[in-house]
């Protein structure tokens, strides 16, 4: 990597608006006779960026795989909308970081570091320990993040508007300023924010610099007011920085280098699309999944989790507390099913694949306790099946959420409005849907075994009128913000 600042000073393109993430909205497979094929991906970003009417729009992202490296390198620029690939009419600038150097920042600072400390996931009597290994990740996040931040400024049209995505790109907003100082650049975390006392568990220079980086933008959004506040409360502890908590701006302090600039944080409560899943959670493929869902669970009761194998997601505690219910409801044996579809997460993690083998063990336990030959208690799909999802959010009666912690978590606000029969909601506290579910949901302590099995059986046992009535509350909630208004509110905040 060059100077940043030097080299790219003076570099502009045509794009007015651009966005920036680890993940773009393509990837590619290579095919037995060498060939790449290209699919397209979902999900909040790629529905909102759709909402732009701008054909020179670009969104820049990282090579995730090999076929994806190959893709970027044989298209001019990475650009691979000027390679042939047809990109849903989007304009894609996908970058060919070195393998190694993706995989330490990826797994070794995102995923295995700032993810936990976000998410407040270390056993501290032994983690983290930030050693030699660390600082050579460290490295190759920063250079990481001058990559986006390079492609970036050469993308970028005079006075355009830059939207950078979580914490995978947390230095990118002030290497960006400092090479674009004309561009108006917005950030956005997707996860929740760590309080100062869990944050500064960071090397004190890494925690400045994540906060110095975030600052770098004009405008900083969260999920939830919650998490914006912990920023501030972070950059108030680390940085001595001043912060107007009803106004939500953080300015940092005066320096030789001139004076503190001030960023204002902006929250925006991701939505979910209801006119993409109740058109989708009809369609055959899913009609075909409940029917046989449907036959597994025989006119039981249903409780329902689709989760990623996530630490964060506290899918175990939510099975032991789905077996303290059948221990001490037995009026509940051979009356309900659980059902829980759980996808692969960061399998290349051995926390991770350690905390997945505990799920199966514990699923296969509970089952090995209770089951009779009529009965399986517990149904557990360790694989990702999005058909198979929407018709268990159809079927269910009632909605388990309960994650140690959360940015926002969007099945809590998907259920609701794919249910058939109206559904009752056991979310956690911890969840940053629960800042606007809350009222219509039955909250949970994550931590609470005992308490979570009580709100199941709550749950269970609540009449259909007032399930049905506190669905329709809660899918309302759930769909305030869409996420192409949400992608373009936040456009418009840039100003």
């Amino acid at each position: 990597m060059g100077d940043l600042t030097t080299e790219r000073s003076s570099a502009t393109g045509s794009a007015a608006v651009l966005v920036a993430s680890n993940r773009g909205p393509v990837s590619f497979s290579t095919g037995d006779d060498g060939t790449l094929t290209l699919r397209r991906g979902g999900g909040g970003l790629v529905s909102g960026l759709s909402a732009i009417d701008d054909p020179h729009a670009v969104w820049v992202c990282a090579a995730l795989g090999e076929a994806d490296r190959r893709a970027a390198r044989e298209a001019p620029d990475g650009r691979l909308d000027r390679a042939g690939h047809e990109v849903g009419g989007q304009a894609v600038r996908m970058l060919d970081i070195d393998p190694d150097t993706f995989a330490r920042a990826y797994n070794g600072v995102a995923n295995s570091t700032l993810w936990f400390v976000h998410h407040l996931l270390y056993a501290t009597p032994t983690a983290p320990s930030f050693g030699a290994e660390f600082r050579a990740e460290w490295q190759a996040y920063t250079a990481y993040n001058t990559a986006f931040a390079e492609a970036l400024a050469a993308e970028a049209a005079p006075g355009a508007a830059v939207l950078i995505q979580d914490y995978h790109l947390s230095l990118a907003p002030a290497l960006l300023r400092a090479a674009r100082p004309d561009l108006r650049i917005g950030h956005f975390s997707h996860t929740p924010w760590a309080p100062p006392e869990y944050f500064r568990l960071l090397p004190d220079d890494v925690a400045a610099s994540v906060l110095t980086g975030i600052l770098g933008a004009d405008r900083a959004g969260f999920l939830t007011r919650r998490w914006a506040l912990a920023f501030a409360d972070c950059c108030e502890a680390v940085l001595g920085a001043t912060v107007d908590r009803d106004a939500l701006t953080v300015t940092l302090p005066r320096s030789p280098a001139g004076p503190g600039r001030t960023t204002r944080l902006g929250v925006h409560a991701l939505g979910a699309d209801a006119d993409f899943l109740r058109e989708r959670s009809h369609r055959p493929d899913v009609d075909e999944r409940l029917a046989t869902l449907r036959e597994a669970v025989g006119g039981r009761r249903t409780v329902v989790r689709v989760d990623r194998t996530e630490l964060s997601k506290n899918i175990v505690r939510g099975f032991q507390a789905y077996r303290h219910l059948l221990r001490t409801r037995p009026e509940w044996r051979d009356n309900v099913v659980h059902i829980a579809f759980a996808y692969p997460s960061r399998t290349d993690l051995a926390e991770y694949r350690a905390y997945t083998a505990e799920v199966e063990r514990l699923a296969a336990e509970i089952n090995a306790e209770f089951a009779t030959p009529g009965w399986q208690p517990l149904i557990l799909h360790v694989d990702d099946d999005f058909p198979r999802s929407l018709a268990a959010y159809r079927l269910a009666d009632v909605a388990l959420v309960n994650p140690i912690r959360d940015g926002m978590n969007l099945v809590a606000k998907e259920v609701p409005v794919v249910s058939d029969q109206g559904c009752a909601l056991v979310l956690s506290r911890e969840a940053g849907a629960h800042a606007e579910l809350a009222e219509d949901a039955l909250t949970v302590n994550p931590y609470d075994v005992i308490a979570t099995a009580e709100a199941l059986h709550t749950a269970l046992t609540m009449p259909a009128g007032e399930r049905a009535d506190r669905t329709k509350r809660l899918a309302a909630a759930a769909t305030a913000l869409p996420p192409q208004q949400w992608f373009l509110d936040q456009l418009a905040a840039l100003g």
